[in-house]
């Protein structure tokens, strides 16, 4: 089931007022992992244990204005040090997660800011939110999400350990433009018992000159995430950016499907060309 939400209806009571995370560790609808992650602990025993091991792929491209790239990365580190963050870590089986951060433009421009890292209580979280914050921040051109989900795939075999659940978290601005099919990316990643979730950033009206779409987030729905309980939290305003980004991180630490989603109506047809990135690159550029 995949589900998607904007910020406004995502929230479990207390959650962004500071309060418990208990709405969404509590005992309740839990994942069904996919048989190639189920056999994971037998085939990887003698790497770490983690609740977790959760890629984190961040747009950089020109369509991302220098505001939006330091809030994105200020709403990263500030997520990872939240007290609410550490809580539901240690709410977790094994009270630890594993996270790598990169930041990805084109199909061949992906760039590592974070390697794996062992997140498992204050200090590991401090350590790695000063990691994404002493880079400096960077733009690049294109938007290749299929890139991004590509570039990620390989990283989970990389890694020293052993997650109850692999995610790959995509946040950008447009859709894909650049390198092979989204769904073709999306697929690999699905058959490999890879969950991704998505961040459409939909805080500007949509431009020629970027090439901005409407209805991104349906984009994203239809076309880039998918695993089980996959969803994806809309930002369509500047100041909710760091608190919708908090939130995605807490869902996914706790494995958990938000309580009150806004569904899809129906399974039908996508409601968005998934190529739709593609043809206004083709129609602007002739190519």
């Amino acid at each position: 089931m995949r589900l998607l939400f904007s910020i406004g209806a995502v929230l479990v009571t207390g959650v962004l007022a500071g309060g418990d995370v208990a709405g969404i560790a509590a005992p309740g609808p839990k994942f069904e992992l996919p048989e190639t992650q189920a056999q994971r602990p037998v085939a990887d025993k003698d790497a770490q244990a983690v609740d977790v091991e959760l890629i984190l792929a961040v747009d950089v491209s020109y369509s991302m204005d220098m505001d939006e790239l330091a809030i994105q990365r200020e709403g990263y580190a500030q997520a990872i040090q939240s007290k609410e963050f550490l809580q539901a870590l240690k709410l977790g089986p094994n009270g630890r997660i594993a996270v790598t951060y990169f930041e990805w433009a084109a199909s061949s421009d992906q760039k590592i800011i974070i390697p794996w890292r062992l997140v498992d209580g204050p200090e590991t979280a401090d350590a790695v939110a000063a990691e994404i914050m002493k880079t400096p921040i960077r733009r690049a051109s294109r938007t290749s999400i299929s890139g991004a989900i590509t570039f990620a795939m390989p990283l989970f075999d990389e890694d020293p350990y052993r997650g109850l659940r692999r995610v790959i978290d995509i946040s950008g601005d447009g859709p894909n433009n650049n390198g092979g099919p989204v769904t073709v990316a999306r697929d690999a990643a699905l058959e490999k018992g890879i969950v991704i979730n998505g961040l459409p950033i939909m805080v500007k009206e949509p431009s020629y000159s970027t090439m901005d779409i409407d209805n991104l987030d349906f984009y994203y729905e239809d076309c880039v995430i998918g695993g089980p309980g996959s969803f994806v939290i809309t930002i369509k305003d500047r100041d909710k950016f760091k608190e919708a980004i908090r939130t995605k991180l807490l869902m996914e630490v706790a494995g958990r499907r938000p309580e009150r989603p806004v569904m899809r109506v129906a399974d039908k047809e996508p409601r968005v060309n998934c190529m739709i990135g593609e043809k206004i690159w083709s129609d602007r550029w002739g190519r």
